[in-house]
C-alpha cells in the first residue's frame, strides 16, 4: 500500500506544547481525588506534597509551592458553592453537563481569580495551560472563555449579580455568598440562633483555614516544652494546647513525632477535660471511652487517667480506627486496654466505670473548617442514619456507668437533632439520670449559653462546633 502524503499545515501559529505547573497539576490531582473516590483533602494533600518535595529538578516543591497547592485546594474545596453559582452564569450549558473534570479546572481557575492576589492574566493564562495538560486544547478553549467572562468582575461584584438578595430569601442568599448548602445553612441558623450578624460571622469563620492546634498530653509532655517550638503559641482555653501559627508543621515537632503530644483541636481538648474534672459520687478508678477512634480523646484522657492511678478502656468499633487508637495511647504511663467492639451491644458488663465518654458519629457539620468537601457531601436525610446509632450509643453509656458515676455525650456537630434532641429523648426514657451543668468545666471559656450543656463555636471560641453534655446516673 502507498503511502499517503501528508497534508500541509494550516498557516497560522506553530504548535506549542503545553507547559506543565507542578502546583497546578498537584491541584487538581488533589481535587479529582475528592471528587471521584470521595477522598478527605486532609488525607490526600499530605501524601501528594511529600513526594513532590522528594523529587529532583524542576518539579521539586519548596515551602511556597506547598503553601499554593495547599491553598488552591482547601481555598476552591471551600467556596465551590460560589464558583458554582459564577460559573454557571457564564457557560450556555447546565453545570451538571459539564465534565467534572473541566469544572475542577475552571474552580480552580475562579478561585485564583476571585479569592488570590494572583494577577488576572496569570490567573487565566496558569488554568488554560492546566488544561491543555489535563484536557487537550479543544477543552482548554472553553477553560479560556469561561474565565474570561469571570475576570470582567470582581468577587463583591459576581455575588451581588448571583446571589438572591438577603430581603428575598436570607438562607438562599447566605448559602451562596458564604458557600454552604441550603440546609447546612438552615440547620446552623437554628442552631445558633439570633440575627444575621452571627451566622454570618460563623459562616465566614467556616471558609477560614484553622490553626494547626497540639495537645501536650500530661505526664509526657508539657505545654512549655510545645511553646519552645518555632510559631507555637499558646491555646485559648485548654491548658494543655498550643497553637501553630501558619506554616507552622507538627511532624517537625519532636513531641508530636514520639507520640508524647498530638494535634487535637481545643474544643476536643475541653470536652476531655470536663468529663475529667467532672464531680463524682464515689470511687474514681474505671474509665471508658466507648467511640475512641481515632485516638485523639482517648490519648487525652488516657493521660489524665494515668495521673490519677485510674484504668482506661478505649473501645472502638472498627478494626482499623481501633488500630489508630491503640497508636495514639502507646507509651501511656498508667493502666489501658483498646479494644475493637460495638458501643451498641458492649462486651463489658453494666456499672462498670466511674466516667464514660461517647463522642458518637455524626454528621460532621462542626468540621467544616478542616473538611470543606463534606458540606456539599453530606444530606438532610443522613440524620435519619446517625440518631438511632447516636440514642442507641448513649443509652449503653448510661447503662456502663455506675449509680452516682459520670457520661459525657459529645458531638462534632452544632445541628440540634444530634445535640440537644438525642439528649432529651434518652434522658426522657431513661429515668434515673440527670443532666450536670456543664459550664463550670470549661473555666474561662466565654459565652456558654444558658446551660446546662455547652456548645462551641469556631467564630467565638476558635474551636471547631463541638457540643457537650454531662449526664450522672442516679439510679
Amino acid at each position: 500500500m502507498s503511502e499517503q502524503p501528508r497534508r500541509p499545515r494550516k498557516p497560522g501559529k506553530p504548535y506549542r506544547r503545553p507547559q506543565k505547573d507542578p502546583v497546578r497539576l498537584l491541584a487538581f490531582e488533589a481535587l479529582r481525588a475528592v471528587d471521584e473516590r470521595d477522598a478527605y483533602a486532609n488525607l490526600v494533600l499530605p501524601p501528594l506534597l511529600r513526594k513532590a518535595r522528594e523529587k529532583e529538578g524542576p518539579e521539586k516543591f519548596d515551602a511556597r509551592d506547598a503553601a499554593l497547592a495547599t491553598e488552591l485546594v482547601y481555598g476552591t474545596l471551600r467556596r465551590q458553592g460560589t464558583y458554582d453559582a459564577v460559573i454557571a452564569d457564564c457557560v450556555d450549558r447546565p453545570l451538571r453537563e459539564v465534565d467534572p473534570p473541566v469544572l475542577d479546572v475552571l474552580s480552580l481557575g475562579v478561585h485564583q481569580l476571585l479569592s488570590t492576589r494572583i494577577p488576572t492574566h496569570a490567573a487565566v493564562s496558569a488554568s488554560v495551560e492546566l488544561a491543555r495538560v489535563v484536557l487537550g486544547d479543544g477543552r482548554a478553549k472553553f477553560v479560556n472563555a469561561v474565565l474570561r467572562k469571570v475576570a470582567r468582575d470582581d468577587l463583591d461584584g459576581w455575588l451581588a449579580r448571583v446571589a438572591p438578595p438577603y430581603d428575598e430569601d436570607p438562607e438562599d442568599h447566605l448559602a451562596v455568598v458564604h458557600s454552604h448548602p441550603r440546609w447546612v445553612v438552615s440547620a446552623l441558623w437554628d442552631s445558633l440562633g439570633g440575627g444575621r450578624a452571627g451566622i454570618e460571622e460563623l459562616l465566614a469563620a467556616d471558609n477560614e483555614r484553622p490553626e494547626v492546634t497540639l495537645v501536650a498530653r500530661p505526664g509526657r509532655a508539657t505545654r512549655d516544652e510545645l511553646l519552645g517550638e518555632e510559631a507555637a503559641v499558646a491555646g485559648r482555653w485548654s491548658p494543655y494546647a498550643v497553637r501553630l501559627s501558619e506554616g507552622g508543621e507538627p511532624g517537625a515537632v519532636e513531641a508530636v513525632r514520639e507520640g508524647r503530644a498530638g494535634v487535637q483541636d481545643e474544643g476536643s481538648q475541653l470536652v476531655a477535660l470536663a468529663l475529667a474534672d467532672a464531680p463524682l459520687d464515689g470511687p474514681d478508678r474505671r474509665w471508658l471511652d466507648g467511640c475512641a477512634g481515632p485516638g485523639g480523646k482517648a490519648a487525652l484522657l488516657g493521660a489524665l487517667a494515668a495521673e490519677r492511678g485510674a484504668f482506661l478502656l478505649a473501645s472502638e468499633k472498627q478494626p482499623h480506627r481501633a488500630g489508630l487508637v491503640a497508636k495514639a495511647l502507646a507509651g501511656n504511663p498508667g493502666p489501658y486496654q483498646v479494644i475493637a467492639a460495638d458501643g451498641t451491644r458492649p462486651p463489658w458488663r453494666p456499672g462498670s466505670f466511674d466516667r464514660v465518654l461517647v463522642d458518637v458519629p455524626c454528621t460532621g457539620l462542626g468540621a467544616l473548617r478542616r473538611r470543606p468537601e463534606a458540606r456539599w457531601r453530606r444530606r438532610p436525610e443522613d440524620l435519619d442514619g446517625f440518631a438511632p446509632l447516636q440514642r442507641g450509643l448513649l443509652r449503653e453509656a448510661l447503662e456502663a456507668v455506675r449509680v452516682g458515676g459520670v457520661v459525657a455525650y459529645a458531638t462534632c456537630s452544632p445541628h440540634l437533632a444530634e445535640t440537644r434532641a438525642v439528649v432529651a429523648d434518652v434522658l426522657k426514657r431513661r429515668p434515673g439520670a440527670e443532666l450536670l451543668d456543664a459550664r463550670p468545666l470549661l473555666p474561662g471559656v466565654p459565652a456558654l449559653g444558658e446551660g446546662p450543656d455547652v456548645q462551641l463555636w469556631p467564630h467565638v471560641h476558635g474551636t471547631d462546633a463541638m457540643y457537650l453534655a454531662l449526664v450522672r446516673r442516679t439510679s
